[in-house]
């Protein structure tokens, strides 16, 4: 049974204990599981509860009324950077349909984008997107400060991250298949992002990860479990030490499925390195300096799949000479 053995194989990480603060036992031995999750398998589980069963229940119904929408309203330019807009309709990945919010942490950015779909205003549905996109970069937030502090870098420099990290909420919906379709949801592949925070929303299950050891692993869907991942970004900012994570969608549930990303970009064109990370037995493998938005028009025009060959066609040494 996939998701049954989440548990036991994903790294779980408990955001729920009190106790853990910075500096305190608690977080110390979170940071050391958050890296080595991280390095494993691209992911860690964690469990965070500041997002109430009211809130996702107004989540999953503001998303309902947002998929019910025409498919013209849907596709109207929402963003002008790469792949922030709608998505759907797509021959090989008929189940899957989904639409990015850019900058939900801020009212403005959820007043924006709800003008759009609406003209004449959707109050409700914009309050419930900004209070939950904002908890959830908490989350986020919590997670970059772990990575830091567990390699010893510069607790200065995770504050420039966050700082500079432009975020989309990506609203997502999985029809079920026809009788003739299969049961993709969404093919294998990584994030293109530094960390990517996945949540099954109406609690039916379908997110598979791969694990290191090239097994499939299927993570249970709960309100309080949510899938931190990093992207290619954070592969590169630690010189390679983290995978990013690969995971697929299968739909294999009886009615629609939606789910919640909240995926980070570096908006400072200049993501660098960290000195800390690089030595003996960690050569540099990469350009110091990455243009998180050049790397993603770099993919759409070269459309490379396999995670590792973009990321050094893009930035690695080897590109140098």
């Amino acid at each position: 049974m996939m998701g049954s053995q989440t548990q036991s194989q994903l790294h779980v990480v408990d955001f729920t204990d009190a106790t853990m603060k910075p500096g305190t036992d608690a977080w110390l031995s979170a940071c050391t599981l958050v890296r080595s999750a991280l390095e494993d398998n691209g992911c860690f589980v964690a469990r965070y509860d500041s997002i109430g069963k009211d809130l996702c229940d107004s989540v999953v119904s503001a998303i309902e009324q947002l998929f019910s929408l025409p498919l013209e309203t849907k596709r109207q330019k929402t963003c002008d950077k790469p792949f922030h807009g709608y998505l759907g309709q797509v021959s090989w990945i008929p189940l899957f349909e989904s639409l990015g919010i850019d900058d939900p942490l801020t009212l403005q950015g959820c007043q924006k984008f709800t003008h759009i779909m609406w003209p004449q205003g959707n109050h409700r549905f914009c309050e419930s997107i900004n209070e939950y996109a904002k908890l959830l970069a908490e989350l986020d937030h919590m997670a970059k400060r772990m990575v830091f502090e567990s390699y010893g870098v510069d607790i200065k420099g995770c504050e420039r991250m966050i700082k500079s990290s432009d975020y989309l909420l990506r609203c997502i919906k999985y029809r079920t298949p026809e009788m003739d379709e299969k049961d993709t949801g969404l093919d294998s592949h990584t994030d293109l992002t530094i960390v990517s925070i996945v949540h099954q929303l109406n609690h039916l299950n379908g997110l598979e990860i791969k694990l290191k050891d090239e097994e499939w692993i299927g993570v249970d869907a709960s309100s309080s479990l949510f899938v931190v991942m990093a992207g290619d970004a954070l592969n590169v900012w630690s010189n390679g030490r983290i995978r990013p994570c690969e995971h697929r969608v299968t739909m294999n549930a009886k009615k629609t499925r939606y789910s919640m990303g909240l995926f980070s970009f570096s908006g400072d064109k200049n993501m660098q390195i960290p000195d800390e990370l690089v030595n003996e037995q960690h050569p540099l493998l990469y350009k110091p300096i990455f243009d998180h938005y050049d790397y993603l028009r770099f993919y759409d025009k070269e459309k490379i799949k396999e995670p590792y060959s973009r990321i050094k066609a893009y930035c690695g040494i080897s590109a140098l000479y």
